[in-house]
């Protein structure tokens, strides 16, 4: 499967099985050539929080997840996941409606912190990692779409960072995370990677700023995935290191063809409009923003566009009142606009929705002394 595709909407857990029927999930997994396959299901349940936080993997998007699997006959599923350091990762199956989901669906709850370990060597470097997801016939990563304050994004490839031990996390961030992040990668590659990009924390990892993005995305290439979200959030692939090196290890490709993403549903962007849950970051950035109906994926790249430029201290010299949302289709402005709604203003940036990359260096341009 190398290609990333995208649904659009709200509803997690449709989604999610339109995605696995379109990609044809039930197939592969037979073709894998077992009667009762082993498969194992990784969300990102790194702190205790609700998913509407921001941080962690939504337990609607599994409830599809498992019913897909359930009503394709494969009985031999588990859940499994080890919170960051510090945290316990029955107190994040709890909060985050993961002991629901069990008792629904009958399927276990597997704590990695509990687990033993084996050590892998790849490219000279020893990782070790969690026994359980190495015994599974099909791996099934279930990130969140979403920024981290060292690595800039975290998503398939970060996300199986929840696969090792906690001494062997602390390792990796002496190690300064690229490197054994990609090695992760090579001793434990997903077959499929069901992206939450439903509501994200376009500032930090924990949660805390959610923006409502309203869209999935799924694959079975990781590193084309992390390449495709990289983009999508204003990053060139040079920026994150370890989707380079991942690629350079053989896990998957980091070139994205003009094929990616394949849409499913391209118009059902307008049914995303929605209540933008956020936090104290987002309601700042909204003072720069003139919003009309704009769809959830369009203003979440615009927010995480105003979000570096605000690191890189351009913001406040960036006129206000930027125009995005369905509401200013055939209308005639004189300020910015953003996405192809905004066709009639003097100045805008067509695409539906545009990506962060361009919309940062669209904005480069019109920052007064730039």
């Amino acid at each position: 499967m190398g290609e990333v595709t995208v649904i659009y909407g709200h509803h997690a857990e449709r989604m999610a099985i339109s995605l696995m029927e379109a990609m044809h999930i039930a197939q592969e997994i037979r073709r894998i050539g077992k009667e009762d396959p082993y498969i194992g299901l990784k969300p990102n349940l790194v702190v205790a929080q609700p998913a509407h936080w921001g941080a962690t993997t939504s337990p609607e998007l599994v409830r599809g997840v498992l019913r897909y699997l359930k009503e394709h006959g494969f009985t031999k599923i588990a859940i499994m996941e080890s919170s960051w350091v510090g945290e316990q990762t029955a107190d994040a199956f709890r909060f985050c409606g993961y002991e629901a989901l069990s008792q629904e669906f009958d399927v276990p709850l597997i704590d990695l912190k509990e687990d033993a370990y084996e050590e892998i060597e790849v490219d000279g470097l020893p990782v070790k990692v969690c026994r359980e997801p190495l015994r599974v016939d099909y791996l099934i990563n279930l990130p969140v779409l979403k920024a981290h304050c060292q690595t800039k994004i975290t998503c398939a490839l970060k996300n199986l960072k929840g696969c090792i031990p906690d001494q062997e996390k602390r390792r990796f961030h002496r190690l300064g995370l690229h490197r054994p992040i990609a090695c992760l990668s090579k001793a434990l590659r997903p077959h499929l990677t069901i992206v939450d990009g439903l509501i994200g924390d376009l500032t930090h990892e924990e949660g805390g700023n959610p923006v409502r993005m309203g869209l999935m995305l799924a694959g079975g290439d990781p590193v084309l995935i992390d390449a495709y979200v990289a983009e999508l959030l204003g990053y060139e692939g040079k920026d994150i290191p370890y989707i380079g090196l991942a690629a350079q290890l053989g896990v998957g490709s980091d070139q994205l063809s003009e094929d990616v993403p394949v849409e499913l549903n391209p118009g059902d962007k307008e049914t995303t409009i929605g209540p933008i849950e956020a936090g104290m970051e987002v309601d700042y950035l909204r003072h720069w923003i003139n919003d009309d109906n704009a769809c959830s994926p369009c203003f979440g790249s615009l927010v995480y566009a105003l979000m570096r430029l605000k690191k890189e201290g351009r913001l406040e010299n960036l006129p206000k009142g930027i125009a995005i949302g369905q509401g200013f289709k055939k209308q005639q402005g004189t300020g910015i606009g953003i996405g192809s709604c905004t066709a009639g203003f003097e100045t805008f940036l067509p695409g539906c929705p545009p990506k962060a990359k361009d919309i940062i260096q669209f904005l480069h341009n019109h920052v007064p002394g730039e």
